[in-house]
């Protein structure tokens, strides 16, 4: 009986040591803005506008935040900007965008580019002032690619990655 008690406490005792350590951690941003950098972008992530017809964070399905890129290096002739997240147990990543009609995107993906990059050229930061981020994600990323003056054709890639605390 005396075995039996001292066993049960030591299995308890073990548990609450490992079981902390076992807990999945959701991405969430404890101190907003956070921002990263580049010598060529700036990334920042901060609480979502709020207003009629924009998503509200929905308690244990998803947090919502608001995105701006800013070009803080040289001209750029075109630019993309993509946003994922991760999901637990996978090495696939989730788009948090897309567009509905794929092959009108494919047709107007070139001018998009062209039109972001002018308007980052001009100092006005590309910004998603919503979106969602699922409360399972661990991990969030930022992809952008462009093209620059002087290397046309040439595409280049910075990622941006936001992991939680």
């Amino acid at each position: 009986m005396v075995k039996k008690t001292i066993l049960a406490i030591c299995t308890l005792f073990l548990l609450n040591i490992v079981a902390p350590i076992l807990e999945a951690k959701a991405l969430t941003f404890g101190e907003l803005p956070i921002k990263q950098t580049s010598k060529q972008w700036s990334v920042q992530v901060d609480k979502a506008d709020q207003g009629k017809g924009l998503v509200k964070p929905e308690k244990g399905k998803f947090h919502t935040y608001s995105l701006e890129v800013d070009n803080i290096g040289k001209d750029i002739l075109s630019a993309e900007v993509h946003m994922f997240r991760n999901e637990p147990n996978s090495t696939t990543k989730f788009s948090l965008f897309s567009c509905p009609d794929e092959k009108e995107c494919n047709k107007e993906h070139f001018e998009r580019a062209i039109s972001l990059a002018k308007q980052l050229n001009d100092g006005y930061p590309y910004r998603f002032s919503n979106f969602l981020l699922a409360e399972k994600a661990t991990e969030f990323e930022v992809e952008i690619i462009w093209t620059q003056k002087g290397m046309e054709g040439r595409p280049l890639k910075e990622t941006f990655t936001f992991t939680a605390e």
